[in-house]
């Protein structure tokens, strides 16, 4: 690589603060505006229903007692996903915990010993969703406010990663022959306090991420873009709940206004590819192999959508 090269790949992470830095002095009210739209967010929403999904989840693995959930749950998921029994877990979590609790589930069984690091980055491929509450709720009924997309947007958002579980799965995958090391459950005691410590931790991460790219979303509109498909596409695809409302007042087409809110549902937003970055720090497994796979899941989830919307 040039020496010219080298010194900019240097340089470009403490200019870009340094400007961010510039630009938030300059203009403050959309700083302040986006922080205070990031935590009201975070309090009214994010708080009170990931929260104790978080908590009750650590609390399973904390005392094993997610053993006796996996006898019933998981020799389908194991057989559907060819996944081990602990694996399991973070597809059932993933699927019905929302953002980022497919991650944080997989990065913790990995941590401790349950799954392999192979198996780790392949439930993160397919397993990190957002919650049927979240589509039924905010997607469908407060947003395209058309319930007769309830049993669609829910098959379709739910078929996708299931579709892209089969495209990116391991050659020979058999996770159920990994040897896991055995974890001795902790005393209720102990595991109630490490769990809310931790759960503490990992839900205010995800609000001060919220609140950043709240930030980011209202600095954005500052570019001199106004109303056009390129402003569109940069703001929708930072954070997924201000992308889907800003798609959902765009004006543009009903089904296309679907199609895009459905494939930004299923992507997340790079809001919860930072939130999902945080959740797997140290374990080794790639961001950027994350980030691809869930845009492909949202490229499948546009062809199911489009699918359903313009031939069923």
């Amino acid at each position: 690589m040039p020496i010219s090269a080298c010194k900019f790949k240097k340089n470009l992470l403490p200019l870009s603060l340094i400007s961010l830095f510039a630009l938030m002095l300059l203009f403050p009210a959309p700083v302040l505006k986006g922080a205070g739209n990031g935590l009201l967010l975070w309090f009214n929403t994010v708080l009170p229903t990931l929260f104790p999904f978080i908590l009750i989840c650590n609390l399973l693995v904390s005392t094993r007692a997610m053993d006796m959930l996996l006898y019933f749950t998981g020799p389908l998921f194991c057989r559907l996903f060819c996944v081990s029994p602990c694996g399991s877990f973070a597809v059932l979590s993933g699927f019905l915990c929302g953002y980022p609790m497919g991650a944080k589930v997989a990065a913790d069984l990995y941590r401790q010993g349950d799954i392999s690091k192979n198996e780790a980055s392949y439930l993160l491929s397919f397993c990190n969703n957002t919650s049927p509450m979240f589509i039924l709720s905010f997607l469908v009924m407060q947003n395209l406010k058309n319930n007769s997309l309830k049993l669609p947007a829910l098959a379709i958002l739910f078929l996708s990663p299931v579709i892209i579980s089969i495209l990116f799965r391991p050659a020979g995958q058999n996770a159920s022959a990994f040897s896991k090391k055995h974890t001795d459950s902790a005393p209720l005691s102990d595991a109630l306090d490490f769990s809310i410590s931790n759960a503490l931790e990992s839900i205010t991460k995800v609000g001060v991420y919220i609140m950043i790219f709240a930030i980011f979303s209202e600095l954005a509109c500052l570019l001199p873009v106004k109303n056009t498909i390129l402003q569109l596409i940069l703001l929708s695809g930072l954070e997924v709940t201000n992308g889907i409302s800003m798609l959902c007042q765009s004006g543009l087409d009903k089904n296309i206004i679907c199609i895009l809110c459905l494939a930004q549902t299923s992507f997340g937003g790079l809001c919860a590819a930072a939130q999902t970055a945080s959740m797997i720090k140290g374990t080794g497994i790639s961001i950027y192999s994350y980030i691809a796979k869930k845009l492909a899941t949202a490229l499948v989830t546009s062809l199911l959508a489009a699918l359903y919307l313009y031939l069923l």
